[in-house]
């Protein structure tokens, strides 16, 4: 349904974090899935995003040759402005009529009713029709309606008699449900969770994200999944930072200016190629050599072995030199200065922090290469996915991903790797991390995830940007939703770090509501620390055994809502892999904290 004044709006970042390819949603009278690459504008019409680093990622994870990056469509509400929409397709294809119940018992019971039962004007018999909450889905991202008469049998059968769908509360709760048809055979919705018995039969690999006929063929059973619930879509999504690197800089002149370069086979090309004004300036400072070399990077679509994510970051960011940042910013997406430590350091309690660095200038870079549904996929603490990712398609044959970038700021806290390397030797320390160990163990073998763990620096760092995050957020000027973490724990090489940041897509970025804070960082230490001693919740959240087998939640240590737990906006691993108890002395375990003496 694509028309001049679309149905609805959505902003660039949620066709990335929320509402991407594939994703279901409401619309103020249907309930539909976003299309595909293939129903967005022609990349022609959208802005091209040019970050090279990024897009080696994106190349690596998703094995497609040179792949390039634009921005979702941008809404344009001026008069006579051409419509660039996203069409999007109904579903599912199943409804419930919304009619007056039907004396039965004691039980609600509404006719369920295909699509093609509907009227001109979406009506059935007259009566509005809303679209079922229920449908069938696979871990490979399959999404159809479920088969009810198969469902409502217990198997395959030529009964095609009126279904009703029988509520025996208000509750909406699947006990509550019962699937009815008119020959007699009814089932209980709550049944439909078995996997074992698989009662939704098998997945039918159909992808109508795609458009028509783009089923493929599936070997999974159909799994029950409610159509608004929160599991109903994961994106996958790559994002880096853009840092300042000779050979990167080059590469991504040569991508801008490969209309011309393309063409140049050798050095006798490329004079006369540089002969344009254009590309003359863009390749100053550069060697012929250099820029030959680079374009043969490009034409092979083979790159220089690189970094993780992370770790190059935090290479640009460790080689900053030491100021207050008031000199001009030669690079507008990155400029960081390490802060004088007679700036921020006043007492013994930031000792194991070696360094604050402030970022007044960032650039972040983001990019939706697939989805899963059911279960997220998480990138590893370097910010890597693994090879072996096999996320849902965006398109059938893609050849761009949707990405948007992010402009702002950032405090970046680096710890005393010698300090870490002390708390990790004391035994308390270390029967603290077993338990951690143990409950990822077990998480890991009810999910059949190949997560690996990601060790007690990297648990007790994200813990404590949790920490400062809510205390940043009471005096910076930003809402807590809008700062976000990076955590950097190169075990490899002791290195040890906290980014918090913020950014917006407009080109003004931020305007030093939070960089500035990094001068009163033992301030927000003290209160952050302070906060996370006591927990409301406390002594259940402070004795929470991650490896307790009862409770389940295996990745959390003393973490609960009232302590550790931020908005998922904000954590770069959805709230998981969180122990205060290794940050502050908490009730029971006042020997495994970093940090004492608050």
């Amino acid at each position: 349904m694509t028309t001049k004044k679309p149905h609805g709006q959505l902003r660039r970042g949620q066709l990335l974090t929320t509402y991407g390819p594939g994703a279901l949603f409401d619309l103020p009278r249907h309930a539909a899935i976003i299309g595909g690459l293939d129903a967005w504008p022609k990349p022609s019409e959208l802005e091209e995003i040019h970050e090279l680093r990024l897009t080696r990622k994106v190349q690596k994870c998703t094995s497609v040759a040179n792949p390039r990056l634009y921005a979702p469509p941008a809404a344009d509400d001026m008069p006579g402005a051409k419509g660039f929409g996203i069409t999007v397709y109904r579903f599912p294809e199943w409804f419930v009529v919304q009619e007056q119940a039907q004396p039965r018992a004691r039980l609600l019971s509404r006719r369920l009713v295909h699509r093609r039962a509907l009227d001109a004007r979406g009506r059935f018999e007259g009566l509005p029709v809303v679209a079922t909450r229920f449908i069938a889905a696979c871990s490979h991202g399959h999404v159809s309606d479920i088969n009810w008469y198969l469902f409502v049998h217990g198997g395959s059968s030529a009964c095609r008699r009126q279904l009703w769908l029988d509520e025996l509360g208000t509750s909406g709760d699947l006990g509550d449900l019962i699937v009815r048809c008119e020959c007699g055979k009814e089932r209980r919705m709550l049944e439909a969770l078995n996997r074992e018995m698989k009662p939704l039969g098998q997945c039918s690999g159909q992808r109508p994200w795609l458009g028509a006929e783009s089923n493929e063929a599936c070997g999974e059973a159909a799994r029950l999944l409610i159509r608004t619930a929160s599991n109903a879509y994961f994106p996958q999504i790559l994002s880096v930072l853009a840092i300042p690197d000779r050979t990167m800089l080059l590469d991504t002149r040569v991508q801008e200016l490969w209309d011309d370069l393309s063409a140049v086979d050798d050095a006798g090309d490329l004079k006369v190629f540089k002969k344009k004004p254009l590309v003359a300036e863009k390749l100053t400072g550069f060697s012929d050599e250099e820029v030959l070399a680079a374009i043969k990077r490009k034409q092979s679509g083979m790159y220089l072995q690189e970094k993780a994510i992370k770790l190059a970051e935090l290479d640009a960011i460790l080689a900053v030199a030491e100021g207050y940042g008031n000199d001009q910013p030669v690079n507008e997406d990155f400029h960081a200065r390490r802060l004088p430590a007679a700036a921020w350091r006043h007492s013994t309690l930031s000792d194991p922090i070696a360094a604050v660095y402030q970022l007044h200038r960032l650039r972040e870079v983001l990019a939706l290469i697939g989805f899963t549904r059911f279960e997220a996929i998480m990138p590893n603490i370097d910010g890597e996915y693994e090879d072996d990712l096999k996320p849902a398609p965006l398109a059938r044959e893609p050849s761009w991903f949707p990405a948007v970038e992010n402009r702002g700021e950032g405090i970046f806290i680096q710890l005393d790797s010698a300090a870490i390397a002390t708390w990790l030797q004391r035994p308390a320390v270390q029967a603290r991390l077993r338990a951690l160990q143990r409950g990822h163990d077990q998480w890991q073998a009810k999910r059949l995830s190949k997560r690996t763990f990601p060790g007690g620096p990297y648990i007790l760092l994200h813990t404590l940007a949790h920490m400062l995050i809510q205390a940043l957020a009471l005096r910076c000027g930003y809402p807590m939703s809008a700062i976000r973490e990076r955590i950097y724990a190169d075990g490899a090489e002791q290195r040890y770090a906290i980014l918090l940041y913020t950014g917006s897509p407009d080109s003004s970025g931020t305007l030093g509501g939070l960089v500035q804070q990094a001068r009163a960082i033992e301030e927000h230490l003290e209160q952050a620390l302070r906060r996370a001693m006591l927990c409301s919740n406390d002594p259940i959240c402070a004795h929470h055994a991650p490896d307790d087998p009862l409770e389940g939640r295996w990745l959390l240590g003393a973490a609960c809502h009232g302590c550790a737990l931020i908005g998922e906006s904000s954590c770069e691993m959805r709230n998981d892999y969180l122990d205060r108890a290794l940050v502050v002395p908490v009730l029971g375990l006042e020997d495994v904290a970093l940090f004492h003496g608050v």
